[in-house]
């Protein structure tokens, strides 16, 4: 169990690790993605630890660390699992070891049979802001212990240098952009629909993050959503604890379209679904394979003011997608 005082650092550090005295139940991942300069590599690398719930006997250890590396080109996805023990992380700053393979601010060394190499992260990373009221995405939200999954951005963008051997070929990352995002709980939701991209056509600086789920809460569940979209050098917000409003979600076989407003105006997004990879994703008892991730979606962003006027209009490339689970479960559920 996390003492008070963790509980307290782990709001002040959602990019740090935050399952030190936690033995059951629980898992961390974090989402790195690092893309070439002209987009022709996409890899996304995800290292994190995972302890289940079991049934006490001998045999019947579920505690795992692992690397998932995503090819967003070809949806290739590969799951190299290593003993617990060889996982290492800090609870006060992003800082990860898995076996040889590090993560840090300064940048990832990797040691896979698909990846291996340096890259080096050339600028600062962007998190998402932490406050007292509202540490980082999760807003207010992030100081409810009892909630089943926890969310974080560790960094909107920043570039990159150095090369990987992809499957023995070198590959310059250098210009390249990256992107961290992260989650920690028990489990991830039973529905959700998931999207990123650092790729906006004519806006360099601009960064989008999406997220609706189903929430489990006091015995029961709504529809909860957090947006942000970052350009022209400021942050704008639709999310449940804003009292946004989601104005629309479709989801079929071939697109995304979800629409939300609120005090930041209103954004529309036109996702193309394409077919991904299959990475394994954190269920209460073992991690399983079960989620499909892209990072060849193209997402139609319209922002617009509350007076109507356009603030952006462009085309999100590279964009990380997942729609999982019982979708028309949370389409159905009220937010709150």
């Amino acid at each position: 169990m996390r003492s008070p005082l963790a509980l307290f650092r782990g709001v002040r550090h959602p990019e740090a690790f935050h399952g030190r005295g936690v033995t059951r139940g629980f898992f961390e991942g974090w989402y790195i993605k690092l893309v070439t300069a002209d987009l022709s590599q996409r890899w996304a690398v995800i290292p994190g630890v995972f302890r289940g719930i079991t049934d006490g006997s001998a045999d019947d250890s579920r505690d795992e660390a692992f690397v998932q590396v995503l090819d967003g080109v070809t949806g290739r996805a590969w799951y190299h699992r290593f003993d617990a023990s060889e996982f290492e992380a800090s609870d006060t700053a992003f800082s990860v070891r898995v076996g040889p393979n590090t993560f840090s601010p300064q940048g990832v060394h990797l040691e896979t049979e698909q990846l291996r190499g340096d890259i080096t992260f050339t600028d600062p990373l962007d998190p998402w802001p932490v406050t007292l009221l509202e540490p980082g995405i999760m807003g207010w939200y992030g100081h409810v212990p009892f909630l089943e999954c926890f969310h974080a951005v560790v960094s909107f963008g920043h570039g990159l240098a150095g090369s990987l051997e992809i499957e023995g070929t070198p590959h310059s990352f250098d210009t390249g952009r990256g992107y961290i995002e992260k989650d920690w709980g028990k489990a991830f939701p039973d529905g959700y629909v998931w999207l990123a991209s650092n790729h906006l056509e004519g806006a360099a600086d601009a960064s989008l993050i999406g997220s609706v789920a189903i929430i489990p809460w006091l015995g029961g569940a709504f529809r909860g959503f957090i947006v942000g979209l970052k350009h022209g050098g400021r942050l704008y917000r639709w999310t449940t604890y804003t009292r946004a409003t989601q104005l629309r979600l479709d989801v079929d076989d071939t697109h995304v379209h979800w629409s939300v407003t609120g005090r930041d105006g209103t954004l529309e997004l036109h996702a193309e679904r394409v077919r991904g990879g299959l990475l394994k994703a954190p269920l209460r008892k073992a991690m399983l394979e079960r989620v499909e991730e892209t990072i060849d979606a193209r997402v139609q962003v319209r922002h617009t003011d509350r007076h109507g006027k356009v603030l952006l209009d462009t085309t999100a490339l590279a964009t990380g997608l997942e729609i999982v689970g019982d979708i028309e479960r949370l389409r159905g559920l009220k937010g709150r």
